[in-house]
């Protein structure tokens, strides 16, 4: 018996894939040669650096930087806890493990198409949401209170991501329709809510939430750092979230609201059944653009003092025993960004096809 192996359009298709991809020009010829030169120069040395002469047991941490020793993994196991949970009391660390856990099932419900209906959505968020605060906060259902000073690593990391797409979507559906509205005192306020905050960088708004913002409110007017840091950066999400949704609805044929009307539909109903759906489907590329680079901006809260997941990688390797371990650490920390932003562009593309509207 023989084997004559994949059938010749298969691959006549794999090998017009790699010309298109890889060798569609020169420069692309000159980049994918030398990155091939790249792989199999450095590639064996890393694959033992991270792998064959990698320790990975803390009882033989004595090892790591010595001369010829690999990767410290032994740093992710034995300070792992703290760079996942922060400053969480360690006895109550399953709870922070399930909030994460509950936060990650319900953005994985989300992207199920048959949740996709306003009410089941919204409860799949609020059911969520609440059950991960009350698992983080404690103090009712015989769980011990654990103040947000003491919320960090990972579940921080999550925590800020969800609050801030949670008030910040609903926020800019508001601001863009107010940026669109035929009341002039409404669309300039929006206008100039919106210009005037997407013109300071995201930093300079959390400065201000987290220590200015103090010294102009009264005392019971001020909250916890925390929230108002996420009330800052759900606002700037929000601004530019509506810009994006302001580009959907303007894509949106005239003669949609000529129709909407001419069949009686109230605004908000025309709204809510016609131009918010079309809107989000032509602006799906972009706000999934904009998911991604919030998570991501996550990590600048480490400028303000809070303790998340980036913060406290470094104090993970702040001790004397694991000072040479710090790019163990980073690269731990750079494959969860990855694995969280990997998935969230891989769901976009996804969309994409299945919505298709966009093409390769």
């Amino acid at each position: 018996m023989t084997i004559d192996g994949p059938p010749a359009a298969a691959r006549t298709d794999w090998l017009d894939w790699l010309r298109r991809r890889l060798f569609a020009g020169p420069i692309d010829v000159i980049v994918t040669l030398a990155g091939l030169g790249l792989v199999v120069w450095w590639g064996p040395a890393l694959f033992n650096w991270l792998f064959v002469d990698a320790i990975w047991r803390e009882a033989g941490s004595e090892a790591c930087g010595t001369p010829g020793a690999g990767a410290c993994w032994a740093v992710i196991e034995a300070r792992g806890r703290l760079i996942l949970f922060g400053l969480y009391p360690f006895e109550q660390h399953w709870r922070s493990a399930t909030a994460c856990a509950v936060i990650i099932a319900v953005a994985v419900l989300s992207c199920i198409p048959a949740v996709w209906t306003p009410f089941r959505l919204s409860t799949v968020w609020i059911v969520g949401f609440s059950t991960f605060y009350i698992l983080m906060s404690g103090g009712i259902f015989g769980l011990a209170s654990v103040g947000t000073e003491q919320w960090g690593g990972l579940a921080l990391t999550l925590f800020i991501f969800a609050s801030v797409s949670i008030i910040g979507m609903p926020l800019s559906i508001l601001l863009a329709l107010a940026r669109r509205s035929e009341l002039p005192v409404i669309r300039w306020l929006a206008a100039f809510s919106i210009d005037l905050t997407r013109s300071f960088p995201l930093l300079t708004i959390l400065f201000a939430a987290a220590l200015i913002v103090p010294f102009v409110l009264p005392q019971w007017l001020q909250g916890d750092k925390l929230y108002r840091i996420i009330g800052a950066f759900a606002f700037f999400f929000a601004c530019y979230q509506a810009e994006i949704i302001r580009g959907g609805l303007q894509a949106i044929p005239a003669g949609q609201y000529e129709a909407a009307e001419s069949l009686g539909l109230g605004y908000w109903r025309r709204v809510w059944l016609i131009m918010l759906p079309q809107a989000f489907r032509n602006a799906l590329p972009p706000t999934i653009n904009q998911f991604v680079i919030t998570f991501k901006d996550t990590s600048i809260v480490i400028i303000i003092g809070l303790f998340e997941v980036l913060a406290s990688g470094n104090a993970a390797f702040g001790t004397a025993k694991w000072t040479h371990s710090y790019v163990e650490v980073y690269v731990f920390i750079a494959l969860i960004y990855f694995v969280f932003v990997f998935s969230l562009s891989r769901y976009g593309a996804f969309l994409e096809r299945r919505m298709r509207i966009g093409h390769d």
